[in-house]
């Protein structure tokens, strides 16, 4: 059918005669000589058909038109020097065809033009309806072939140089407590018992460290029944790891050999090593944020102490009540940010709303260097307790100061934000910088006022620090993330390996003994038959691809994407189904669509 990719065709193939197969990406008539650019997945080249030189084309040519499938033999030529386009690779040749064949046509217009990159003039649920015209566009084929070079790099890394060996584990399993909503599956042989689909394939790679496999990897397939975004899609993909015999700083060197490997051969760029670290007590403390992004500074200040006896209500109340009061420094931002945009009905007022909080106090360095305070603070603020604040916030002349105040969730979730917000609005942030983070010893444990109870903050499978073993409800975890430019792309820790362990933790977090053995006895049972030490991490691939793709959306590096409301545009899915099927898995539905008024 054909003896090169479009895009293969380079200045060592003049003179070749070659057949090409592909779309037709632009027409262009010039005065009796048709130019096409030919396009597959590979990339482009110009075809040329004029009635001198190609006369058995050219009558066929002059009849094709955008996204035609042809087939074009041809002779490779050097382009005129004034032709060049130095845009693409192969843009010093073009093909003239000798033969063109239209193997087949369009039979309805276009819902949007193809040839073009400009994705944000089409509507994402259109391109969503037809998403493999917009596959065909080059900004998708090359996501898609990015997203392709980061698999094959982790796995030529995982298993050529650390013997790593792929298994592939469930897709139906059985639902589990914590963490998503399951996707359920009914059994039809088995009536009245449900099958879920997993959210990840923890147990069953803990069962392969059982099983003496002691070096597994997966690329796996996950579900999670969840509010959706930007970032996040109800099946998703994950790097699967599970290691035995491994302490956590080697579990740690080899993934910082893996995430260098992937954008050496990826991007061509050489990472620094080792990877900066911080705790996850650091991280919240400095930043707000389990996943800060620290390729700019605006750090956190905590002057909890320092007002917890303020006169000034908002403040001392907080504190006494268990939360914490703030300051985020924005160095020039007397300057740069006005009153208007703090105050109430402000940009950053309601971004800090929008977050939680109920307010947002703020205070300015004078030229002078003092503080210029307004309403209610002023008056509650000591001397010595300006002097404190600038010293901690090391402010100088011309800077601004925002606080936060309550509990201690909602102000560092506000200040996280503004932060963000700040920083990308102040050009804080160099988008070509590449910032890597290790985030440790995690809670193991985070409070549920919903259910009024503990649950755990990664999974109930993560080992607790040895220091910690005594008092679970405020052990630290020996658990890990690894985060790239305030946005997370995996996390992991090493595992329970024990029994009794396994058990004060279930106990930890409201299961019984009865509902502990229920769930997860074949877990407790395999940890009598020789249980290694283990440990692992899974990586977001769908999210680590968006962020080396430079896009903002993980929809985006996805062949087939669902959108925010977890539907198929495609192929319209969810949808209803037939009423046999139903009774075969003795299945009935409760939904009564609502009254249109």
């Amino acid at each position: 059918m054909r003896t090169y990719y479009c895009g293969h065709l380079r200045s060592v193939n003049i003179g070749e005669t070659v057949t090409l197969c592909g779309w037709v990406d632009r027409y262009r008539d010039h005065g009796g000589v048709v130019f096409l650019d030919l396009r597959d997945r590979s990339g482009l080249v110009q075809i040329i058909s004029d009635p001198e030189r190609t006369p058995n084309s050219y009558s066929l040519s002059t009849s094709v038109r955008n996204e035609y499938v042809l087939r074009i033999t041809g002779r490779v030529s050097q382009r005129p020097e004034e032709s060049i386009n130095p845009k693409i690779p192969g843009g010093d040749i073009e093909v003239y065809a000798d033969e063109i064949e239209i193997l087949n046509g369009l039979g309805k217009p276009l819902p949007f033009l193809v040839s073009s990159n400009d994705t944000e003039s089409v509507r994402e649920e259109l391109r969503l309806k037809y998403r493999y015209l917009d596959l065909r566009r080059e900004r998708m084929t090359r996501n898609l072939q990015l997203r392709h070079e980061v698999i094959k790099a982790m796995r030529r890394f995982l298993e050529d140089q650390e013997h790593f060996i792929e298994v592939e584990t469930p897709i139906l399993t059985r639902s589990t407590p914590e963490g998503a909503r399951d996707y359920l599956v009914p059994s039809r042989v088995n009536p009245g018992e449900w099958f879920a689909l997993p959210q990840s394939p923890q147990l069953f790679k803990q069962m392969l460290m059982v099983s003496g496999f002691d070096r597994y990897y997966q690329i796996a397939r996950c579900f999670r029944d969840e509010d959706l975004r930007a970032d996040r899609q109800p099946e998703f993909t994950q790097l699967d790891m599970e290691m035995s015999f491994m302490s956590q700083e080697e579990v740690l060197a080899l993934n910082e050999n893996l995430v260098c490997h992937i954008f050496k051969t990826v991007k061509n760029i050489d990472l620094p090593r080792p990877f900066p670290r911080m705790t996850y007590s650091e991280a919240m403390e400095r930043y707000g944020s389990d996943r800060p992004d620290t390729r700019f500074g605006l750090e956190l200040a905590d002057v909890s102490d320092l007002l917890k006896d303020s006169g000034f209500k908002v403040f001392s109340a907080a504190i006494k009540s268990g939360g914490i009061v703030k300051i985020l420094p924005i160095p020039g931002g007397n300057d740069l940010i006005s009153n208007v945009q703090i105050k109430p009905g402000g940009d950053l007022f309601k971004e800090a709303t929008e977050a939680g909080a109920k307010g947002l106090a703020y205070i300015r360095v004078k030229a002078d260097g003092q503080i210029d305070t307004i309403g209610a603070i002023k008056d509650n603020l000591s001397d010595d307790q300006k002097a404190e604040i600038l010293q901690r916030t090391n402010a100088k002349a011309g800077d601004l100061l925002l606080f936060g105040a309550g509990d201690v969730a909602t102000v560092n979730k506000t200040l996280d934000r503004l932060r963000l917000v700040i920083g990308n609005r102040l050009g804080l942030i160099d988008p070509n910088q590449i910032n890597l983070l290790w985030v440790t010893d995690f809670p193991m444990f985070e409070w549920n006022q919903d259910e009024k109870r503990l649950e755990a903050i990664h999974h109930p499978f993560t080992s607790p620090h040895p220091d910690d073993i005594n008092d679970l409800k405020t052990a630290r975890a020996q658990a890990y993330d690894l985060v790239l430019n305030g946005t997370e792309i995996g996390g992991g820790s090493l595992r329970i390996y024990q029994r009794e362990i396994q058990e004060k933790v279930f106990d930890a977090i409201g299961l019984s003994t009865e509902e502990a053995y229920n769930k997860f006895g074949f877990l407790l049972e395999a940890f009598e038959y020789g249980t290694p030490p283990h440990g692992g991490i899974a990586y977001g691939l769908d999210r680590l691809v968006m962020l080396l793709a430079g896009e903002d959306s993980i929809r985006d590096v996805i062949a087939f994407p669902k959108t925010q409301q977890a539907r198929c545009l495609l192929t319209n899915a969810p949808s209803g189904v037939d009423q046999k099927q139903l009774k075969e898995l003795q299945v009935a539905s409760t939904y009564k669509p609502k009254k249109s008024e």
